[in-house]
């Protein structure tokens, strides 16, 4: 694995969306380049989703400690962003924001994309509609709630974590799901996981690490 000894900076930012200001945090290495960028997106603004939520923090601190420079940002209506709840439609065009403000700040980095339950949904869709993703990280899809189809011949690679004991995102739901997503993909189970991952963080963490580092070791080379 990669070693990144610089001190790591968190900048709160503020981006300017289509719904107007959009609150954002990058954690990155200060001073340095990056050779892999990321986002994150938040679960479900209408239940409390927000760039904080605890799945979204450990799935962003693992990936800095991979070596990844990573912007968490609050779609429209929550926290310090400007809107309101647009189900989906205007969440995608937040993430597009968050996307392309990474690619213009580290042009040449390689680029994740991860995303937690409703999250999750918001980031496969612009996974699926970009060439430049180099891995997708989707973590409890709610694959019984919102159409994955996008996913049926999109040839971005894939990573899904599932907790075997989520009773919002089912793990039978997906295992009828995930076979129709095109290659390369892959699954990892955390045992005993509940939808949020309580008391499972670091399983949480140990999972992202399984299916990020040989990526960040490429790119470290």
């Amino acid at each position: 694995m990669p070693s990144y000894p610089s001190a790591a900076r968190l900048a709160h930012v503020m981006l300017e969306g289509p719904a107007g200001a959009l609150e954002a945090v990058i954690q990155e290495r200060h001073p340095g380049d990056h050779a892999i960028t990321a986002v994150v997106c938040h679960p479900h603004p209408l239940y409390g989703g927000t760039l904080h939520n605890k799945v979204v923090h450990r799935v962003a601190s693992t990936f800095h400690a991979l070596g990844a420079a990573v912007l968490r940002f609050n779609f429209r209506g929550v926290g310090k962003s400007a809107g309101r709840h647009d189900y989906g439609v205007g969440e995608l065009d937040d993430a597009r924001t968050a996307w392309e403000f990474m690619h213009t700040r580290w042009p040449n980095a390689r680029r994740w994309l991860a995303g937690f339950s409703f999250g999750s949904w918001i980031a496969a869709r612009l996974a699926a509609e970009r060439d430049d993703v180099g891995q997708l990280l989707l973590v409890a899809p709610p694959v019984e709630s919102s159409p994955f189809d996008v996913l049926h011949k999109s040839p971005v690679p894939k990573g899904v974590i599932q907790g075997t004991a989520d009773d919002v995102c089912s793990l039978p739901r997906l295992m009828s799901e995930f076979p129709h997503w095109a290659e390369p993909k892959r699954l990892v189970m955390v045992e005993g996981a509940g939808h949020f991952f309580d008391r499972r963080l670091d399983a949480l963490g140990d999972a992202v690490r399984e299916l990020l580092n040989p990526e960040a070791e490429a790119a470290g080379r």
